[in-house]
């Protein structure tokens, strides 16, 4: 074949390709079950006029307005009335917190909680661990929180291997999960029954990509009830500290040694028989902040927890806030805008049942973030996604609940797509999970929001 004949086979490809482009329907032609599409010059030029979210510059805006005037009373005014990343507050109401920070501030002898829940968003740490770090830089505490004492989801701040008589039992997850025969799941929402003997090694990340206070702990706990002839002791080298013992109006037991210095790991010795609800970590004052991911949750299950169990988990626990990072597993079915005001009502729900199980704690919602799917092959927001976070937003508000807007944060419509394409990637290629890297930039943002909401406290005359 010469190359003349070729070269005029190309162009004849080319001619089509550019007829086919020219004149295809925006809305593709149905070949059966499946619909053929192709890209049209009309589509092209749309993509190429389209407003774009500038992830560095919507970022950077994020940086700035948490630095510019920051020592100035209307400087908050404006930003509690007209900042996009500001935390919404239960009636406008700026002392929401206050109560918070006052135990932030006076917490000498043991640590306040921050309970971070949340779907897979929020797994291996992410987010909760920017939070942590900061909230400790300010308020003093070191370690990783609370944790399972076993469980298949792997932490970037904590090691832990078990060995015994062990089962682990959770009230999500597919059909593979284990389910306990009563609601005793406990402030993780998951339970590990012992019955008989076991042992639980732990030893604080050693990653130079961690953060630093995340490498050592003061002080274990361990928190359990149900128990008979049950036996707990914990040792870190040749350090053997006596017991530290709480208990809750309803039995649930607290344990807790203090190695009267910062240690890098433990080994906890467990004999008889018990429900345990979670180990943790922490400094012996300051603020621990507990990473609790959820993978496939929707946030909706909580009140089906024993309630007098989670009282006495919140009390010995110290809770001071709890978050709620919920709303993207409900997304792909939120159809229509009954479905999502049917959501919206269980997320009433379960904001209420934490205002009776932990009365003295704040309550932050977080909803989800841009979420990205393809239409027309393009990846655009899920249909009904802004309308999902002003509904939660709307809940969250008038059931005394905080609320931070990560889907504005993000730079709102069509923005995950810009964070996959960003580089280095803030999201994955499912278009709804973010990265490391793009988990940080949430949870530094997140970080400044509440401790911009502090700074202000410390400011005005209280």
């Amino acid at each position: 074949m010469k190359a003349s004949q070729v070269l005029a086979f190309l162009l004849g490809v080319f001619a089509l390709m550019g007829l086919a482009w020219l004149t295809f329907p925006s809305e593709g032609v149905a070949a059966g079950p499946a619909t053929l599409r192709f890209p049209t010059y009309r589509a092209m030029l749309e993509d190429a006029s389209e407003h774009k979210v500038n992830v560095d510059s919507v970022l950077l805006a994020v940086e700035s307005r948490f630095q510019m005037e920051s020592d100035t009373l209307d400087y908050y005014r404006r930003f509690f009335s007209e900042n996009p990343d500001r935390i919404y507050m239960p009636r406008g109401d700026i002392h929401y917190f206050d109560n918070l920070f006052r135990r932030f501030e006076n917490a000498s002898d043991r640590p306040v909680r921050v309970i971070h829940y949340g779907d897979s968003q929020i797994e291996m740490d992410r987010i909760s661990s920017d939070l942590r770090d900061a909230l400790q830089e300010r308020f003093g505490g070191i370690g990783t929180g609370m944790f399972p004492a076993l469980g298949n989801v792997p932490s970037a701040s904590i090691y832990k291997k078990a060995d015994g008589a062990f089962a682990h039992y959770t009230m999500y997850g597919d059909s593979t999960t284990q389910r306990a025969g009563h609601n005793r799941y406990g402030i993780m929402a998951q339970v590990v029954s012992l019955g008989g003997s076991g042992s639980l090694y732990l030893r604080a990340t050693s990653s130079k990509s961690a953060y630093e206070r995340c490498k050592s702990f003061r002080t274990v706990s361990v928190l359990y009830g149900k128990d008979n002839a049950f036996k707990v002791k914990a040792v870190s080298d040749t350090l053997r500290p006596e017991p530290q013992i709480q208990k809750g109006p309803g039995g649930t037991t607290l344990v807790t040694w203090d190695f009267g210095r910062s240690v890098a790991k433990a080994r906890l010795s467990f004999s008889g028989n018990a429900e345990i609800y979670g180990v943790s970590t922490d400094g012996n004052s300051g603020v621990a902040v507990d990473n609790i991911p959820l993978r496939g949750c929707s946030g909706t299950i909580f009140t089906r927890i024993s309630k007098p169990l989670m009282t006495d988990c919140m009390e010995l626990m110290d809770a001071g806030l709890i978050i709620l990072q919920f709303g993207g597993n409900y997304m792909p079915v939120a159809s229509s805008s009954k479905i999502i005001s049917s959501y919206c009502e269980n997320i009433a729900r379960q904001i209420q049942y934490f205002h009776e199980v932990a009365p003295d704690a704040a309550i932050l919602f977080i909803g989800p973030s841009d979420m990205g799917v393809s239409r027309g092959g393009k990846m655009v927001t899920r249909p009904r996604l802004g309308e999902m976070v002003d509904s939660l937003k709307a809940t969250a508000l008038s059931n005394d609940a905080a609320f931070w807007d990560l889907y504005h944060m993000m730079g709102g419509e069509n923005s995950m797509a810009q964070w996959v394409k960003h580089n280095p990637p803030y999201a994955g290629a499912d278009y709804t999970h973010f990265t490391p890297a793009g988990a940080r930039k949430v949870g530094d943002a997140l970080s400044k929001s509440l401790l911009t909401c502090y700074d202000y406290y410390t400011l005005r005359d209280r």
